[in-house]
């Protein structure tokens, strides 16, 4: 028996297609039997039914059909179905008495009737029954056509039915197989579509050839299911549109986009054929995967239509989803979705294992099993309304809870639960957002916060939720939003203590928005309200004194009081307010840094007020790096850091992070101070051409861009994220600093000159005149003397100097000195540079003594001892080099050229720099060798070998003896 050509659409049905023509082929010979053909739902058994079966007419069989449906029928409605066309030959109607035994007798008969109907049909033609769906037939039919393919063995008789064999979540039913041995009934199992095959019918409906990637997206939406690819198919045809076009339109993830709708109703039919058991687990398992895998949804992710109030559409991806989680984090997903719907664990597991196996699921990035598709999923869970949807979501909730889920999962589906749900949703909404914060997944949080603000709480609770919520808005650039929050959370909060919390948060945002004095005005209402908690009243009072550095002259009225209010009692400002006068008058030149840390020292000792314990740490902190005592410094600020919530907006947060990134910038930890998150963003927003955010640390991330030789991306991120050229806040003079700095080493010194010029000017007008903050005398010094401008460069060289040597720390007046010896020139000069350098040797900032150095060379050179010159010179480039410093090495080689010496050819820093002597000495030192044994194992004079040590240490980058044999170690590991 030749075969019919093959439709396209059956191309991965040669095999059993061939096996059916064989059968056929002996049922003409007068062998008949029964195929069996086997298949989930939708995956084209009729359509192979109906090939077969044209097959068979090709080849001169009579074909008689019958299709079986759900439902109360008549007996024996399935098989009389294929002898409806013969009516002298159809069963008689016999109405059938009430008791068992005679309607036993009747259907006999009837069976009787109908077996000579068959035979009376073979006397005219070879037969083919074609019976669909045999698992829906009626009881008599289906034993009927048992017993027939116990008889047909010698007739010219081939019975093919189709029958439905997939895994349920309830066991099936027995199928006609069952009651025959198996060499009568051969089985066929349709497999579902490979990709290949699905990719072909696609093409074959679709009509002009697509692009692969919109039939990828149609075969994953399908889950290579013929039945759901076509349905799909004709909602798309019905779209319009060359799907063929670049440019087309992508398949949608929900369903209201598609019309007229055949795809839902498909998936609706395959979910309807499974049993109610398997809906429910089908749809719990769409719940449960929203915003998971490829799920990714726009905003309300079951489709719902409303938000819930929840945040849904406020987030990064329109809800929960930023972080995309497995269904409730370790555990069994099974077991989940048995405890959500009631369902045997077992099946269940079977069900997820054979839907994976075809393709209709898929894992998913965290390796548990979501839909193939969005579209796929809307599909399956649109049968269900919003509400019970949303009681679905709190359902999986709550098992998820007991479970022992992690609480961004189960919060991930409280947002589309019903609110308020009950008294423990608010500690998980809670819980979830705090880890988020900790992530870093700030609007993740706010998503979470939002939720919260949905359930019952007390009001000390609300008002902490409001002013962490008010706070991640404002700080994400919403302040539309966060403001209100901030302000009902004073409003809400019902103690004093969280009051004062929310009125610092309220404060610290009026104040990044420019409305500095109403936010000391606020501060100070709520102070006077407070009077009998005198801690409170301490903590506002410190704050409004931090906050009105942004206005120069609420900020003269705010310290003129505090110092005032200090002169009559000093307990009244408590000790961050003292702290905080420290810091100011150290700003002012009042003060020298060893009194100013004597006095904060005694601070930190007594006892402070606890919400005020931040700023009296970051004041200190601040202090103690204008000092140079840099680790007391860093630890200060990492304690303040540390007792304070992240999320939350408060006066100190900007001095400590300014503490922690001037910090780098005097160590000269250009990489680790580029790398920070805050100037990651500010460079990417600079990159694509967008203005950011004034942020604190700008200046010190300009300063490290300009050292680092990357200019053009300094000055991309000056023009666009510096602060306003009007505005009043502190961080203008210190970026007037910064960008008169880029300025300078961009060779446009008169530039860089009118920028130190106008920052001096608007620190003076907030009674900053130390240049512990910004040296910006010296700046325009240097700038000045590049202009031809001697006298000038003298007059502000030696202000500068007068006003460091009130500080008095190494490294203010080291640079002082630096500059004035450079203005001065000749000998005098030269004395005032080397006298610099003496003193630059005993400051941990080491971005200082590098140019010092310089000063030095560039004087000897002046002087004609170029030989002397070379020293410092060397010194200062490998300094320069160890830190990374780009353009003071440059600098350096560039001054030792011009005074005669040849180009390095090797690195001035690292183990390659190590002399042969040196390493010796080294791997001595390392060993345990005094220096007395070294000099006399080496015949060396010990003051040779301590120099050879010294120029080692600076060449590893170490700076004691202990870290020799680690760095030693290093130095093997990268070969010699």
């Amino acid at each position: 028996m030749s075969a019919v050509p093959l439709p396209r659409a059956l191309s991965e049905r040669h095999e059993a297609m061939a096996m059916i023509a064989a059968e056929a082929e002996r049922a003409r010979s007068g062998s008949g039997g029964l195929v069996l053909l086997k298949g989930t739902t939708g995956s084209g058994r009729t359509a192979l039914l109906e090939a077969v079966a044209e097959q068979a007419a090709a080849h001169g069989m009579w074909v008689l059909r019958a299709r079986c449906s759900p439902g109360p029928v008549t007996p024996f409605a399935a098989v009389r179905q294929l002898f409806e066309d013969g009516p002298e030959l159809a069963c008689p109607t016999v109405e059938a008495p009430g008791d068992a035994d005679s309607a036993a007798a009747v259907h006999r008969e009837r069976a009787a009737w109908l077996w000579r109907a068959l035979i009376e049909w073979t006397e005219e033609a070879p037969l083919f029954l074609a019976v669909d769906d045999v698992h829906l037939a009626d009881p008599l039919s289906r034993g009927w056509l048992v017993e027939a393919a116990r008889l047909v063995a010698r007739l010219p008789v081939l019975l093919v039915a189709t029958e439905r064999s997939q895994y349920d979540v309830e066991p099936p039913e027995p199928g006609l197989a069952h009651a025959l041995p198996p060499h009568l009934v051969r089985t066929l199992t349709l497999s579902p579509l490979g990709p290949a095959g699905a990719a072909e019918l696609v093409r074959s409906v679709a009509g002009e050839v697509p692009s692969a990637a919109w039939v990828d997206e149609v075969v994953r939406a399908g889950a290579g299911n013929p039945l759901l690819l076509r349905a799909l198919l004709d909602d798309l045809g019905a779209q319009g549109g060359d799907p063929g076009r670049a440019g087309a339109s992508v398949v949608p993830d929900t369903c209201a986009a598609l019309y007229p709708g055949a795809y839902p109703a498909a998936v609706s039919w395959w979910l309807d054929s499974a049993g109610e058991a398997t809906v429910d687990v089908a749809r719990a398992l769409a719940v449960v995967s929203a915003g998971r895998s490829d799920d990714t949804g726009d905003g309300d992710a079951d489709g719902d239509g409303d938000g819930d109030g929840a945040g849904a559409g406020d987030g990064a991806d329109g809800g929960y989803g930023g972080r995309r989680r497995g269904l409730h984090g370790e555990g069994d997903d099974a077991g989940l979705l048995a405890d959500m719907t009631g369902a045997d664990p077992a099946r269940a597991h079977g069900w997820l294992t054979a839907m994976t196996g075809l393709g209709l699921l898929r894992p998913g990035p965290d390796g548990r099993p979501g839909y193939a598709h969005p579209l796929l999923r809307d599909a399956v869970v649109s049968g269900w309304s919003g509400a019970r949807r949303k009681a679905a979501h709190g359902r999986a909730a709550e098992v998820m809870l007991r479970r022992g889920a992690d609480a961004e999962t189960v919060a991930g589906q409280l947002l589309r639960a019903p609110a308020p749900f009950g008294s423990w949703a608010a500690d998980v909404l809670l819980d979830a957002a705090a880890r988020a914060v900790r992530s870093d997944r700030t609007e993740d949080a706010a998503v979470f916060l939002r939720r919260a603000l949905d359930e019952e709480m007390p009001p000390a609770r609300r008002a902490a939720v409001l002013t962490e919520l008010g706070s991640l808005e404002f700080a994400g650039g919403r302040s539309a939003a966060g403001l209100p929050r901030l302000t009902e959370a004073v409003e809400v909060a019902d103690e004093p203590g969280d009051r004062t919390r929310s009125a610092l948060a309220l404060g610290t945002a009026l104040a990044g928005r420019g409305g500095v004095r109403a936010a000391v005005a606020a501060l100070r209402s709520l102070e006077e309200r407070l009077s009998g908690h005198q801690d409170l009243a301490r903590t506002l009072s410190s704050a409004s004194a931090l906050l009105s550095d942004h206005d120069p002259a609420v900020r003269r009225e705010a310290y003129g009081r505090l110092r005032e209010t200090a002169g009559r009692s000093p307990g009244l400002v408590g000790t961050a307010g003292q702290a905080l006068l420290v810091r100011y008058e150290a700003t002012a030149g009042l003060v020298s840094a060893r009194t100013a840390m004597d006095r904060v020292r005694g601070l930190l000792e007594a006892p402070a007020d606890p919400l005020a314990e931040s700023i009296l740490l970051g004041a200190s902190a601040a202090v103690a790096l204008w000092a140079d005592e840099l680790d007391e410094a860093e630890r200060l600020a990492g304690r303040g850091l540390a007792g304070r919530s992240p999320s939350l907006l408060h006066p100190v947060h900007a001095l400590l992070s300014s503490v922690r990134t001037d910090l780098a910038a005097a160590r000269g930890d250009y990489a680790g101070l580029l790398a920070g998150p805050g100037a990651r963003r500010a460079l990417a927003a600079a990159a694509v051409g967008e203005a950011g955010p004034p942020v604190h640390a700008l200046a010190d991330i300009l300063f490290a861009l300009v050292e680092t030789g990357r200019t053009e991306q300094a000055a991309a991120l000056a023009e666009r994220g510096g602060p306003r050229e009007a505005s009043g806040s502190g961080e203008l003079p210190r970026f007037l600093y910064a960008r008169g700095r880029l300025r300078a080493a961009h060779g446009d010194p008169a530039g860089a000159l009118d920028d130190f010029l106008e920052c001096g000017r608007r620190q003076a007008e907030r009674d900053v005149v130390s240049p512990v903050v910004t040296p910006w005398r010296t700046a325009a010094a240097e700038c000045r003397l590049a202009l031809g401008r001697p006298e000038e460069a003298l007059g502000l060289a030696r202000e500068e100097l007068r006003l460091a040597t009130v500080w008095n720390t190494p490294r203010l007046v080291g640079r002082c000195l630096r500059v004035l010896g450079t203005a001065t020139g000749g000998v005098r000069g030269l004395g005032l540079a080397e006298e610099a350098v003496g003193l630059l040797r005993d400051t941990p900032a080491e971005t200082e003594l590098i140019p010092a150095l310089i000063a030095q060379g560039r004087q000897l050179v002046a002087a004609g001892d170029r030989t002397r010159a070379r020293d410092p010179l060397r010194e200062a480039a490998e300094r320069a080099e160890r830190i990374g410093a780009v353009r003071l090495r440059a600098l350096a080689e560039h001054v030792l050229r011009e005074g005669g010496a040849r180009r390095a050819a090797t690195p001035y820093t690292g183990p390659a720099a190590l002399t042969d002597s040196e390493r010796r000495i080294a791997e001595l030192a390392a060993g345990g060798r005094t220096n007395a044994e070294i000099g006399e194992l080496l015949h060396l004079a010990r003051r040779t070998v301590e120099t050879h040590l010294t120029n080692g240490y600076r060449k590893l980058g170490i700076r004691r003896r202990a870290e020799l044999p680690a760095a030693l170690d290093r130095l093997s590991a990268g070969g010699r």
